[in-house]
This record gives structure tokens, sequence and C-alpha cells, in this order.
């Protein structure tokens, strides 16, 4: 027996415990574990009460526009099988954009920088497509602030489109119903950032990379200055973000040939690299949380993306979107004067890919297996041109025969929308000695009527037949346009011709 320093016997090992130990120990454990719960429970309502205050902080920065300027007249929903994303850039100069962009503050908005975005059904793919601000197109009706509708204007820059709503902040709506005549695609969400939003959202990424093929001065981004300037960046890679980012897309006379079309380039290889930092810091709320701080208090979408919750939704479904399956284009285009004419039928055939939801190299990526169809039987239209018109009311019928006809070897010489709408069958026209050719185009179109006209040429008129038969998907792209593609994760110094 052991004794210890009091005189007492110390216990044994194997001595029991008196039962009053027991329930005091059992206390002691009770009262740590109801500590732990409690602590358990406070840090839940907590974290619940904070991300509650986060969406409404959140929900309170978003800015919304008016959805009543949205055309009624416009495609179906899921009409295309992906989603479409408008991304307008604003310089508006009001609301402090000004300082940041140079202009009259009072100026109306405008829009030099938009992309047309298409996040394909299996959300693993994406093709941003950016529509030059000089190209001629046709503006539909757009809504002004007393309630009133101006009329259609053809042959009128796209940029326009954003200025006829005659505000200081320009009509979203206004461009929206404009892309939407212009491709036959619906628009599902529209998201505008302006300047001191774009800067924003640089400085929260930490910069994003670029690269220069030279060096560039003040007179660049000014051309009206009469000497240099400072210097603004060097040649090569370097870290941009705020006021830098901002002049960086927007130098045009400093780099290559000084064209729009060039500045264009350079924007997709900085949205590019943009993406490419989100993406490397990874999507945790350590990171997502600061950026949707600033996302929503730089951006002003439709009503659909309107809230917090939504917006963020929507930022999450794309997580899986890759880099390299992210890709940039431009509408293919040729000049026009000093201004940008839409090149046919590539631009039909490429809203028809879009549509079917086809891919840079042709492959289908809804994310589904398509249940096999019967094939028609294959036309050869090598040397055979012919126009083609929408005899119908369905938008994007012009488009669709294009790109199917184009695929099999035809040379569609233009499309169009025909003197009336209200063809039941589909109508080949064709002038003296253009017979045979006639019906060859016959032969893609089941059920097609032949008529002799007086005018020469071939032109196709499509009934409702036509509209009402499934869809053929187009091969892919356009090589017109997907030659020219940037990847998401391409080097930022390739193709520093810009132009």
């Amino acid at each position: 027996m052991t004794i210890t320093s009091t005189g007492r016997p110390a216990p044994s090992r194997h001595r029991q415990e008196r039962p009053g130990g027991r329930r005091r120990a059992g206390r002691r454990r009770g009262h740590r574990i109801r500590v732990a719960l409690v602590v358990c429970l406070s840090v839940l309502v907590l974290a619940t009460a904070g991300a509650g205050w986060l969406y409404l902080k959140l929900d309170g920065n978003i800015s919304t526009f008016d959805s009543g300027g949205v055309s009624d007249d416009r495609p179906r929903a899921g009409s295309s099988k992906g989603e479409n994303v408008l991304l307008i850039g604003s310089d508006a100069r009001n609301d402090g954009n000004a300082a940041l962009g140079g202009g009259n503050k009072d100026d109306i908005g405008r829009s030099d920088t938009t992309l047309l975005l298409h996040v394909y059904a299996d959300h693993r793919h994406a093709l941003a497509v950016s529509i030059p601000r000089d190209t001629l197109v046709t503006i539909p009706p757009c809504k002004l602030p007393d309630g009133s509708w101006t009329k259609t204007q053809t042959d009128t820059m796209f940029n326009a489109a954003y200025s006829v709503g005659e505000t200081a902040k320009g009509n979203p709506a206004c461009t929206q119903n404009t892309v939407e005549h212009l491709t036959g695609l619906r628009v599902d969400h529209t998201v505008v950032v302006d300047f001191k939003g774009f800067a924003r959202l640089t400085e929260v990424v930490g910069g994003v990379r670029v690269c220069l093929p030279q060096d560039v001065h003040e007179n660049d981004l000014n051309p009206h200055r009469t000497t240099p300037g400072k210097l603004l960046f060097k040649k090569g890679v370097q870290t941009v973000s705020g006021q830098r980012a901002l002049d960086y897309v927007r130098i045009r006379h400093g780099i290559g040939d000084g064209s729009d079309i060039g500045r264009i380039k350079r924007q997709q290889a900085f949205v590019a690299s943009l993406l490419k930092e989100v993406k490397s810091k990874g999507l945790t709320p350590s990171h997502l949380l600061p950026l949707a701080d600033a996302a929503t208090k730089s951006l002003t979408v439709d009503t659909g993306l309107g809230s917090a919750d939504k917006l963020i939704s929507f930022a999450m479904s794309l997580k899986d979107v890759d880099l390299h399956n992210t890709k940039f284009v431009t509408l293919p285009w040729r000049y026009e004067g000093s201004r940008v004419a839409i090149v046919e039928p590539d631009a039909d055939a490429l809203w028809a890919a879009l549509k079917a939801d086809r891919t840079i190299d042709g492959k289908s990526a809804t994310g589904k297996k398509k249940s096999p169809t019967a094939s028609p039987t294959p036309v050869s239209g090598t040397g055979i041109d012919v126009g083609v018109y929408n005899g119908t009311t369905v938008t994007g019928l012009a488009a669709r025969a294009a790109a199917t006809l184009t695929s099999d070897g035809f040379t569609v010489t233009g499309t169009a929308t025909a003197s009336s709408q209200d063809h039941p069958t589909t109508l080949v026209e064709y002038g003296p000695g253009e017979e045979s050719g006639a019906r060859t185009v016959a032969a893609a179109f089941p059920g097609a009527t032949l008529e002799s006209v007086t005018g020469a040429g071939i032109s196709v008129v499509l009934g409702q037949s036509y509209a009402s038969t499934p869809s053929a998907s187009p091969t892919a792209v356009p090589s017109t346009v997907a030659d020219g593609a940037r990847s998401a994760d391409d080097n930022p110094c390739s193709n520093l011709s810009y132009g």
C-alpha cells in the first residue's frame, strides 16, 4: 500500500469509485455537451442571420432595367437549346463615370462593347460573339421615357440601339430587341456594366494579366493630343486593374491598325484573362463574396436576374464551363465604307449553329443523346447560287435554311423576308435556263414546288411546311468564324496584331 504526503493511503488503481462520483462526473460531461450544443446552435443562427443580411445587402446593390421596353415580337422561349446572355459594356458618362472615361456627363448613354454569350445546354461549353459597334443593322422600335415607341430604323450603326431610348444611362432593352431581331435567338438575360463597375471588378480579382505588342502613351488613348504624353503601358506582360484596366480595353488608336475590330480582339483577350483569374482563385465563399458584392454594385440586369439569389444561382450554374471550351469569336463582317456590314450566309449559319447547340467543331453540346432520325437524301449544290426568303412569320427560318444549303454546297447569295409571310408551302422560283439548278434546290426542301419567273437566278421562298419540319443541325460554326476564335485559356500574348 502506498502512503501519500497527507499520511492517507493512496487509492488503488483497481478500486471502484463511489456512485456519487460517477454522478458528478456525468453532470460535468453533460454540462460540457450542453455548452457545445448551445455554441453550435448559436453559430448556426449567426451564420443564417449573416447569410440573410448578406443577401439583403446584395439585393440592395442590384439595379434592374425596365423590362417594359422589351419587344413583344421576339423569338419564343426555349427556341434555343442553351441559354443566351447579352453582355453590354456601357460608356455612359452619368453617375460619376465621366471622371473615368472623359466626355460629357450629360451625354446620352452609349454602348461600344457588346458580347452575346451562348452557354450550351451541357453547361461545359460557351461561345461569346462580339458584335462590332459600327455594324449596320435594323433597330426595331424602342420605348422612350415618355412611354411612346420609336419607329424601325434600317442601316443604322449597332451601338445606336443603346442610345435610341434617349436616357443618360442608355436603354438595354433597345439593344436586346436589336440583337434578337438580328440573330433570331431569344436573349434569356441581359447584363450591363459601366466604367465604374468594370474598374471595381478588376480591382476585386486582384488585377488581370494582359500583354501589349508595343509601348503605349497618352496620345494612343486620346489621339487629339499633340504630344505623346506619359507612358501608360510598357510592351509585354503586365497586370492591370482599375483605371489602368479601363484604359487598356478602351485604347483604339495606338495598337494594331487602330480599328474597332482590333480593339474587339484585345477586349476578348482581356475577358479571357479575367475569367482565368476568377477560376484560378477557386469558387469559394472567401473569393466569391467580395466578387459578388462588387458585381452587384457594378451591374444593371434584367428582372430575371434581379435578386442576389437569382444572380448567384446563375453564376454558380456556370462553374463547370471549361476555360478551353470557352471561345470568343466576332460576327462575320466586312467593311462597307467606314462602317461594317454583316457577311452572309456566314452570320446566319453562326446563329443557326448556336440555336442547335453546335460547338465550334460541330459537336452537339446539348448534354443529351439525340434519338436517331431518318436523314434526308444528300443533295450536292456545288456551283448553284440561291437566294433565301422567309415566307412565314417564324423568326430565324431563313437562317436555318441558309445553314442547311451552305452545308450541302450551295452558295447562298443572301437572306431576307419575303414580300408576304403567308406561304403554306415552300416555293422555288427560277429564271430562264435555271430549271436544272432549281430542281436540285427543291430536292433539299421535300414538298417544294417549282415556278418559272422572268427574272434571273434561283430563289427559295420558305413556307409554313418547312417551318413545321424538324431542322437538321448544321455541322459547325462556319470556318470563317471559327478560324479566328480565341479560347479563355490562351496565352495573353497570342495574336498581338489586334487587327
